[in-house]
């Protein structure tokens, strides 16, 4: 039997996990890109001025306060209501049932550290959609875990993957890709097609190291196959 592959720009992998109980896979996006907003009517331009903020999605529109839209140059009351009122039209209530809830819950994840012991833990890996922090002292396997992750991350569900990508921002120059080659291995994938699914940039700092972050908001919103950030 040929090794699974990791996913690659020539064959991607599906933009949403198999819902539970084996029905048709869930298209419904994660967020909105801000350039849904053109079809309430907000001109490219202030969409672009929105993008150039580091708000790339309608829910970060609608997370972000009218004083602090007013803070972006170019940005009226009457221009920044307009664009509220647009987002609002596209996201519907913030209110939710339950059920719809429960639903949404379903889309997320839980990545396998690769390690049993420690997936055991934390109740079965590191949930997307949500902020982990790992810590430790120097040389207890915290960038291990990252390099493992960063694999793990696109093998498929049943594998304790998420079928995506990765975007590693690193911020010590530790970033190894024969390192991701050899985790790779272990899990029967190319190391090649693992490196070229991790979108990789180094961080000099903590000034750099938002506008890394920022970068990566924008290309999450335009790539839905991403799954891990690093």
């Amino acid at each position: 039997m040929p090794p699974r592959r990791a996913p690659s720009h020539t064959s991607a992998p599906p933009s949403r996990p198999g819902s539970p109980g084996g029905a048709d896979e869930d298209d419904t996006p994660y967020f909105d890109s801000v350039d849904e907003l053109q079809q309430q009517g907000i001109n490219v331009q202030d969409i672009l001025k929105l993008k150039a903020a580091a708000i790339n999605t309608v829910s970060g529109v609608n997370m972000t306060t009218r004083r602090n839209l007013l803070k972006i140059k170019g940005m009226s009351e009457a221009k920044v209501e307009k664009i509220k009122e647009a987002a609002h039209k596209i996201l519907g209530s913030s209110f939710a049932t339950g059920i719809e809830v429960q639903d949404k819950r379903r889309r997320v994840l839980t990545i396998s550290t690769g390690s049993k012991s420690v997936d055991g833990i934390l109740g079965g890996g590191i949930m997307s959609q949500s902020v982990s922090e790992v810590y430790g002292e120097y040389r207890t396997g915290k960038t291990q875990l990252a390099h493992t992750m960063s694999v793990v991350a696109q093998l498929p569900p049943d594998l304790g993957g998420a079928s995506g990508k990765v975007a590693y921002i690193d911020t010590e120059g530790t970033f190894r890709p024969d390192r991701i080659k050899s985790i790779a291995n272990r899990f029967g994938v190319d190391g090649n097609m693992a490196l070229e699914n991790i979108l990789y940039a180094r961080a000099f700092n903590s000034e750099h190291q938002m506008e890394l972050i920022n970068e990566c908001s924008l290309r999450f919103a335009e790539d839905k196959d991403f799954r891990l950030l690093v």
